[in-house]
């Protein structure tokens, strides 16, 4: 595999991160905060006048015709300012499974609303999910932006189907999450009447693919950013007659942090790379990337907070929305453990 990016991933990256970090300022994501946790200007600019939303779509879907590395490259950006907005959920995991396991008609029924904005997607998975042929009955506790969703991708271990917020037997309850940039909701269904995708294996497998790299890779942009802005913060805060940056230890935990983060950076785009060239890796390489970036945004969030001193505790300082993303992260779509025992079983078999 070829790890380097090319002119046309190069520019994609250039272009995400300039958007993001003229964009999703600390104002508008705080403000959005205190509403349904989405910067709706900035998801329609997003969508809209930068397109970036078919990344990871095929042409014929109406995409860009692009695939999970460049996906990746979007996801880190957004990390790295802790944007506010639906890009897992309504993108990564609703979309990619409509692409992969709906019909012609399904596609075409949702997915243009889905990639101009227009309408939000959540994904709801139970895996006790009760089908009593397409009437659904069950409750998914975490779903991401669920209370701004009009449509959700449903899933069990058996099947996949499409559900309208709005439709009869759906009860959608918002909860009180720590991070406040991805707010979760309860999805209950009673009896809900949903329309199955045409192939429910592969809209689950293509969601979990593109869900394991979004994670991963917004987590590599979490922890980039806490490096980059602790360094900085290191070169200007002066004590003892010296700026904090040139003491020995202080030096340390940043060289611990760069080596964490580029071994991330190498699994999150092995997983992205694999998964876009079918190698035989690539399951192992999704569950690989997740664990461990999002450790590494973890491990390298808390070591922000530390070494800002004081003013990282503060709610005015963003230290602490990196660390409860980094935080989040570490707790959705699997934990590290359960993505470990998977890498484990895969290498070892029955032996793990």
């Amino acid at each position: 595999m070829d790890f380097a990016f090319t002119d046309e991933q190069m520019m994609i990256a250039e272009t995400a991160k300039a958007f993001f970090s003229e964009n999703a300022t600390s104002e508008r994501t705080r403000a959005a905060m205190a509403g349904d946790g989405i910067d709706h200007a900035l998801w329609q600019a997003f969508c809209t006048e930068l397109g970036l939303s078919g990344i990871g779509i095929p042409e014929s879907a109406g995409g860009a015709g692009l695939g999970l590395v460049e996906l990746a490259i979007i996801a880190e950006a957004a990390g790295a300012q802790v944007a506010a907005l639906p890009m897992l959920g309504s993108l990564a995991l609703c979309a990619q499974a409509i692409v992969a396991g709906g019909s012609a008609d399904q596609q075409a029924s949702h997915l243009p609303a889905l990639l101009s904005g227009e309408t939000i997607a959540g994904y709801a998975h139970d895996a006790a999910l009760k089908a009593d042929g397409n009437a659904l009955t069950g409750a998914a506790g975490f779903v991401a932006h669920g209370g701004a969703a009009g449509l959700f991708v449903v899933t069990s271990n058996t099947g996949a189907w499409l559900i309208a917020a709005d439709a009869p037997g759906v009860t959608v309850t918002p909860l009180t999450t720590m991070d406040q940039t991805r707010p979760f909701a309860r999805v209950t269904l009673n009896s809900a009447q949903g329309e199955p995708l045409a192939n429910p294996a592969e809209a689950i497998a293509a969601a979990h693919r593109a869900g394991f790299v979004t994670v991963a890779a917004e987590g590599l942009g979490v922890a980039q950013a806490a490096l980059d802005r602790t360094v900085a913060y290191a070169r200007e805060r002066v004590q003892f007659g010296r700026a904090i940056g040139s003491f020995q230890a202080y030096k340390h935990r940043l060289a611990d942090m760069v080596v964490e983060i580029e071994q991330a950076r190498s699994a999150v785009y092995w997983a992205a790379c694999a998964v876009d060239e079918g190698s035989d890796e690539a399951a192992l390489a999704v569950h690989a990337a997740k664990s461990f970036a999002a450790d590494t945004a973890f491990k390298c969030a808390g070591d922000m907070i530390q070494l800002h001193g004081g003013i990282g505790f503060t709610w005015e300082h963003d230290a602490h929305l990196y660390f409860k993303r980094a935080r989040s992260l570490q707790s959705m779509l699997g934990s590290g453990n359960w993505h470990r025992e998977q890498v484990a079983a895969m290498i070892l078999g029955e032996a793990a």
